[in-house]
């Protein structure tokens, strides 16, 4: 990767050349959708209802935006200044040089791609250290990266386990940039690491996402967004809303609604196209989920959906979708991270208290706010100290917009023309007047 960034296969290209290498990724990624959308479901577990509809076109819409923002971006920009002295000012944005992206196991092929499309618009060359439970469809990413024209050496992907590979990536002296995505725990290491050479660094972590429902919501759709919100992918979404926040005129009956509509969750085979919900990713983190739920039992709370494998389901990771009432914020359940479809919902007296226990969390990374009344609805998801809110809606990533977290979930941001800038250096050229010594007043501070 080194020896591609200084040969210059890449990054002297003209930004119009990788734009076209971008778009026929993309094109090709697109080609070959259902032969990725198989590989990611067997992969990680996750539903191929879910591969084909979001994950594999989502990866490639990934690099035909970048595409877009790059052509968009001018490389260069000139500003004539005449204070303090006349002169020429131009900003540049130029590539960082060798970038390491290290992909979690929960998306593998968005993620990957959400990486390797910023570091390629900008002209940079990279390394992908995908998880060691899920690294195939990194590879074949990087397989059409090649197939699209993108020169040897400039994408590269190392697998491995993370404690080697990911910290030999964060810690190395070649690497200029580190973009991170998976826990809060594991986030702080990487930038213990990084900092050894003052990496630029790019963290998108962990989350303990609030859902508000205001009194004046459409309950139908809350209740489905609520779902949606914490059982999507089995709950194995960073930004998942699993803290439900209810007022309390209308706790019972939107707790009783959530329970029915956990009836038209369909449990099975990630690849039959009618499930909406597999397995969990490995025997630990079903061994985690598991913990936390007995740990919600055990603080008080009480199940009333789930807990458990669902019924006829005696092999394989599957765990129900688990809502757990009368949650304190104060408990685990609604404080840590569980990565699993596990619900805490919390009732709520007025909207202040809402939005006091939404923000009464060590992560920020996501939000969403119920309501038929849109100005309202606004007016909560301008307090809540998270990256992303969404209104009457969950989970939709636009990818022309920034998405990133607040407090200890995350730095930096990613997608939009923010999420090309993490992968560019800023240069500031002055050019100055060509006029005598004489002339060049404000250097007689040194001189008699």
């Amino acid at each position: 990767a080194k020896r591609a960034h200084e040969a210059g296969v890449w990054r002297n290209k003209p930004k119009e050349e990788r734009a076209e290498i971008l778009n026929k990724i993309c094109n090709r990624i697109f080609e070959r959708q259902d032969e990725l959308a198989r590989a990611e479901a067997l992969d990680g577990g996750g539903t191929l209802r879910k591969a084909t509809g979001a994950d594999i076109p989502g990866g490639a819409q990934t690099f035909m935006q970048f595409a877009r923002f790059l052509l968009e971006q001018q490389e260069e920009e000139e500003y004539d200044e005449q204070v303090p002295v006349p002169s020429r000012n131009i900003v540049r944005h130029e590539p960082v040089g060798v970038c390491a992206g290290i992909i979690p196991w929960n998306f593998p092929f968005i993620m990957a791609s959400w990486k390797i499309a910023p570091a390629l618009a900008a002209g940079n060359t990279v390394v992908i250290k995908p998880a060691s439970n899920t690294p195939v469809t990194a590879l074949m990413l990087a397989e059409i990266c090649s197939e699209a024209g993108v020169p040897d050496g400039v994408v590269n992907v190392v697998s491995g386990p993370g404690g080697m590979v990911g910290e030999a990536l964060a810690a190395h002296p070649d690497i200029r940039k580190v973009a991170f995505t998976g826990s809060t725990e594991v986030g702080r290491r990487i930038m213990q690491l990084a900092s050894g050479t003052i990496k630029k660094v790019t963290l998108e972590l962990g989350g303990k996402s609030p859902n508000i429902i205001l009194e004046d919501a459409d309950l139908d759709a809350a209740v489905m967004g609520a779902l949606f919100g914490t059982f999507f992918h089995q709950g194995q979404i960073c930004e998942s809303g699993t803290r439900v926040l209810v007022p309390e005129s209308i706790y019972d009956e939107f707790i009783d609604r959530m329970v029915a509509g956990c009836e038209r969750i369909t449990i099975g085979d990630p690849l039959d196209p009618n499930t909406t919900m597999g397995p969990l990713v490995s025997k630990a983190q079903y061994e985690t989920v598991s913990n936390y739920v007995e740990i919600g039992k055990k603080e008080g709370a009480k199940c009333v959906a789930g807990g458990g494998r669902p019924d006829g389901f005696d092999r394989g990771y599957y765990y129900a979708p688990t809502i757990f009432r009368d949650v304190d914020n104060k408990m685990r359940i609604a404080q840590e991270e569980i990565f699993g479809p596990v619900v805490a919902v919390i009732p709520y007296r007025t909207e202040e208290e809402a939005v006091r226990i939404a923000n009464d969390s060590m992560y920020g990374l996501g939000g969403g706010v119920w309501s038929k009344d849109v100005e309202r609805a606004l007016n909560i998801a301008r307090q809540i100290e998270t990256g992303t809110v969404w209104i009457n809606d969950y989970h939709l990533i636009n990818l022309r917009f920034p998405f990133g977290g607040y407090k200890q979930s995350g730095l930096g941001r990613e997608l939009g023309p923010w999420g090309l800038h993490e992968y560019q250096e800023i240069k500031h050229i002055h050019v100055g007047q060509p006029a005598p010594a004489s002339e060049k007043i404000y250097m007689m501070m040194l001189f008699n």
